[in-house]
This record gives structure tokens, C-alpha cells and sequence, in this order.
């Protein structure tokens, strides 16, 4: 049998399954994806049930086919959720989607009593961003729904919750804590106090290689803690990578990560949608996040709709030079407001000026890639020598944003990335002492 890792990838959209032999080749992937529920307040959400089903599912499976011998397995997820157990174990709410408006509570008080919203958002390295702030899940639970606080006892991120039902350990990683939960103080580099002030008791964070072995099915297997899956996604370049350098990590969310960068995060740098995640072993990443992957769904869709072509149409769009030099030399801002958000809905009134699909699309890249640009140029260090970008993820492959951001950037030397499935690979890379 081939001894391997596998890793349980739960991106928001798709959920995976994928091994890696110890040269860290995917020898086995499956990809599946579950219809969505709704919590109690009638938002959809996650069938956490059916999610875990199909994980022990899986994981059995492999083992039954007698081809792959999991020596370790591990999880990445999307950050933003977090589950409740209470002292059974037993989940206490649903796993709330991280979309979910917060309406009916004021943070406030809170920010007041921790020196107000500015400094409170620069201390934690989160923007205010309601759901997204999962420590801000915790603080609306407690005060909103007390019927669910009281059966609190234990709060868990999304991948230590995967990892705690194989080992029943209540663990918490440093990814994870640092992805924009307003939970960690940075100029510290610890739990900020305000945690403790609101009667909040939380695992103490572990470096990410940490496993538990644990009886799986009648085998040994190390159980990893899991990670936050952007953060993971910049694991296997820092092993590979000679020099310091951007990562460019596309998806629904586009981010730019600098873990090289050694100021704090600047009042002016949380402003402009700037914040810090942390790598497994406690650094500080800083990076710029914005919701532009979403927003070339939503176009994808509506310039579908509203010139009657395949939705994928963009994905054979041959590139046009001079029209995208006529857009950079143009440099206007005519189909995306300054922050894209939750919120954010397609006007299709701004596709009345655009005489054909291609010309919309050249115009919704070029609106995309400069925000991306700025998000590079705002968390570079003042005296920063860094001239090399990764791009890794779903825009890896579309020509507009790469020839955008090499038009843009010319300074810059932009790489493709090779590396494939960086979350689950990153995700891999922290169990290998596990192999032998």
C-alpha cells in the first residue's frame, strides 16, 4: 500500500478529499458539494451533518480499498466559522454562515471599553466587519442568544472542530485565531484581553504540526489541528520560494500576503481593507483581502444575462491588447463601488455604455486588477526590496488578470504558480513528520 496523507479541504463551495503520497502528489482527489441549509434566524448555512458523514464516509472508504495507507490526516477550511459544543460534545447552534448580516446587535460598547473601533481593528488586525470577525460571532451569541450561551462549553474554529471529531480534543490553531477574528492582539501576540473581560474561554493556540494519534477505524493515525486555508496556501511557497516575495491567493476572495513584512499594521493600512493573518508557527502575515472574486461571479453572470452568452465566456475570450492599453490610459471606475462587500449587487444600468461583452469584461479586469494592485502596494514595508508576485488559484488561469497585473506592475516579476491545491498541500506539509 502507499503510504499517504489526506486532507479534508471545505472551501465554501466545494468539499474535498484529497491524498498525497510522500512526495506530496495528489494520488487520489474527490470533490463533492452539499445543498445548504437553513439556521434558526432562516439564513442558509452549511449541513454540517452531512458534511461530517461524508468525512468519516471517505476516510473509510479509502482505508476499505486496501490501495492507500492514510498515515495522517489533516483539514483545511474557510475561515469566519465557528462551532459550539457543549460539555458532550454535542454541537449547541448551526454553523453560521460567515455572510450572515448582524443587524441586530451594536459592537460599541465593546469597541469603546477597548479604545474605540480604530484602535481596537488596528490592535486585532480586523477591519469591522461584522460576521467575518468571529470573535464578533461569539460576543452577538452571548448577548443575543442566551439560550444557546449558557450550553457553551467550548468554541472551536471550523477545522479544529473537523480535528476534534476524531481525537475529542479542543485545540486552537495560530491560522486560524489570526484570520480576522478580532481575537488576537498583534502588538502582543496573544489573545487580546477583551476575551477574558466577556467571560470567553478559549483554547490556548499550538503550532500547527502539532497531531494527536488516535484509533481510526481499527488503524493509528495522527490527527492534525487543521488551518485556516489562505494561510495554508502560503506554507508550501515559503518552503519553496529563495526569495521573499507577494502572494497573490485568488478565489472568491482575492488576497495579497506579504510574510515578510515586519511593521504593524498601520490605522491608514486597516482603512483601506488591510488586515493580518499568522503562518502555523506564529508570524505575522500582512495582507490585504477583498471580496473581488465574488464580484466576477456576479458580472460573469449578469454579462451572460445581459449580452446572451454562455456564462463561461470569459474563460475563451481571446486577449486584446490595445483595448486593454485604451482601458489602463482610460483609468475609470465605472462598474465597481470603492469597497465590494457582502452586499454588493450587479447594476446592470452600468452595462449600457459598453458596446459589446468583451469591452464590459476588459473594464470589469481592469477594475478588479487595479484593486489588487493597490492591496500589494499598501502592505509592502516602507524600505521593502520585494519585486516577485505568486499567483496562485482560480485567476491563475484567466489571461485578462494576469496580463492586467503585468501591465500594471511592470517592476514586478509576476509567476504563475505550479503549486496545485495550496491549501490541502500546506495543510499536508505540516503532518510530514508523520510519514516515517
Amino acid at each position: 500500500m502507499t503510504d499517504c496523507i489526506a486532507i479534508i479541504d471545505i472551501g465554501k463551495t466545494n468539499k474535498k478529499i484529497l491524498l498525497f503520497d510522500a512526495s506530496y502528489n495528489v494520488i487520489y482527489r474527490k470533490s463533492i458539494r452539499f445543498q445548504e441549509l437553513v439556521d434558526d434566524d432562516g439564513f442558509a448555512c452549511d449541513d454540517i451533518d452531512a458534511i461530517e458523514k461524508w468525512i468519516f464516509s471517505e476516510i473509510k472508504s479509502v482505508q476499505e480499498q486496501g490501495i492507500y495507507n492514510i498515515k495522517a490526516i489533516n483539514f483545511s477550511t474557510h475561515g469566519a466559522t465557528v462551532v459550539y459544543l457543549d460539555k458532550n460534545g454535542e454541537r449547541v447552534t448551526p454553523v453560521y454562515n460567515y455572510l450572515k448580516t448582524l443587524e441586530d446587535i451594536d459592537f460599541k460598547s465593546l469597541y469603546d471599553k477597548c479604545g474605540g473601533v480604530d484602535h481596537f481593528s488596528r490592535q486585532t488586525a480586523s477591519p469591522a466587519y461584522g460576521m467575518l470577525n468571529s470573535g464578533m460571532q461569539m460576543y452577538w451569541l452571548k448577548h443575543k442568544k442566551p439560550q444557546y450561551w449558557k450550553k457553551v462549553a467550548h468554541i472551536l474554529h471550523y477545522p479544529q472542530y473537523l480535528s476534534y471529531l476524531f481525537t475529542k480534543k479542543a485545540t486552537a490553531d495560530f491560522t486560524s485565531i489570526g484570520a480576522h477574528t478580532a481575537l488576537w492582539n498583534f502588538d502582543q501576540m496573544n489573545y487580546h484581553s477583551w476575551i477574558n473581560d466577556e467571560g470567553i474561554t478559549l483554547p490556548v493556540p499550538e503550532d500547527g504540526s502539532k497531531a494527536t494519534v488516535v484509533d481510526v477505524n481499527d488503524q493509528q493515525i495522527a490527527i492534525g489541528m487543521g488551518l485556516h486555508d489562505s494561510s495554508a496556501s502560503i506554507v508550501p511557497l515559503l518552503r519553496k520560494s529563495k526569495e521573499e516575495f507577494v502572494l497573490l491567493s485568488t478565489g472568491t476572495w482575492i488576497i495579497c500576503m506579504n510574510p515578510f513584512s515586519k511593521e504593524k499594521l498601520t490605522l491608514e493600512q486597516l482603512q483601506k481593507n488591510c488586515l493580518c493573518f499568522m503562518t502555523p508557527s506564529k508570524q505575522q502575515v500582512k495582507s490585504s483581502m477583498r471580496f473581488l472574486g465574488h464580484a466576477h461571479r456576479l458580472y460573469a453572470e449578469a454579462l451572460s444575462a445581459y449580452f446572451g452568452v454562455d456564462i463561461d465566456t470569459h474563460m475563451t475570450l481571446e486577449l486584446d491588447k490595445d483595448l486593454i492599453k485604451k482601458t489602463i490610459d482610460n483609468q475609470s471606475a465605472v462598474l465597481l463601488p470603492e469597497v465590494v462587500d457582502g452586499t454588493f449587487k450587479v447594476d446592470t444600468k452600468t452595462l449600457v455604455s459598453f458596446a459589446s461583452y468583451r469591452d464590459a469584461y476588459c473594464q470589469l479586469m481592469f477594475e478588479i486588477s487595479a484593486k489588487v494592485v493597490n492591496g500589494v502596494q499598501l502592505i509592502l514595508d516602507k524600505k521593502s526590496t520585494i519585486k516577485l508576485l505568486y499567483l496562485s488559484g482560480g485567476f491563475n488561469s484567466n489571461s485578462w488578470f494576469v496580463y492586467f497585473i503585468q501591465q500594471l506592475m511592470p517592476n514586478f516579476t509576476l509567476e504563475l504558480s505550479d503549486i496545485k491545491n495550496e491549501s490541502a498541500l500546506g495543510a499536508a506539509h505540516l503532518m510530514d513528520s508523520y510519514f516515517y
